[in-house]
């Protein structure tokens, strides 16, 4: 369909009516585009209406937990096959907490002195402050059935140490007691 709002008139139509005309008719057309797309723009999770988000989650098997950004829930949706593709692995699960922005992530398996079933994943505390939910959602929906998680919050602080040298001179100046001259004073005299 031709894009009315870049048309142009001749210089002599681009007054009056003619202008007029080829307003009415960019505005209309443009209606009737949107109309037209209308249906199409309703198969992207990103973009189409809240009820028919819905269906494509139930087809898709996610479910919107209490509280979750509307924002969220669209991205879920829109990344249930490739996240579902992408579960099971270690590189695979990483990519599903980049997917979704949850951010840096570290999954550990099989360490020293915890069970072989314990999957660590390391997060930072604003992490899992922020998305205790979706971290949660994240486990039970693309975890392995066999495992269990455990979080590890890692915190990291901004530590700034100075060093330097000073070349400074050490002098130890001892003092003693004056001979007394007469009974009543005392005294001290430095020597350097």
């Amino acid at each position: 369909m031709p894009d009315f709002s870049k048309m142009k008139l001749p210089s002599w139509m681009d007054r009056g009516e003619p202008a007029a005309l080829l307003r009415a008719c960019a505005t209309f057309w443009g209606r009737v585009n949107d109309w037209i797309q209308w249906p199409l723009r309703q198969f992207d999770p990103l973009t189409c209406s809240e009820p028919l988000l819905n269906l494509l989650a139930w087809e898709r098997d996610i479910s919107r937990f209490n509280g979750e950004p509307l924002a969220l829930y669209r991205q879920r949706v829109a990344y249930a096959f490739v996240n579902a593709q992408d579960a099971g692995g270690v590189a695979g699960f990483i990519r599903i907490f980049d997917r979704l922005g949850i951010g840096y992530v570290e999954l550990l398996e099989r360490q020293p002195d915890i069970d072989w079933d314990v999957i660590l994943v390391r997060v930072t505390d604003s992490q899992v402050s922020d998305n205790p939910d979706l971290l949660l959602q994240i486990i039970r929906q693309y975890g392995r059935t066999c495992r269990r998680y455990q979080f590890e919050v890692m915190t990291s602080e901004n530590l700034a140490i100075r060093a330097g040298w000073d070349q400074g001179e050490y002098v130890c100046y001892p003092a003693r007691l004056a001979e007394p001259e007469d009974a009543a004073s005392y005294g001290a005299k430095l020597q350097g």
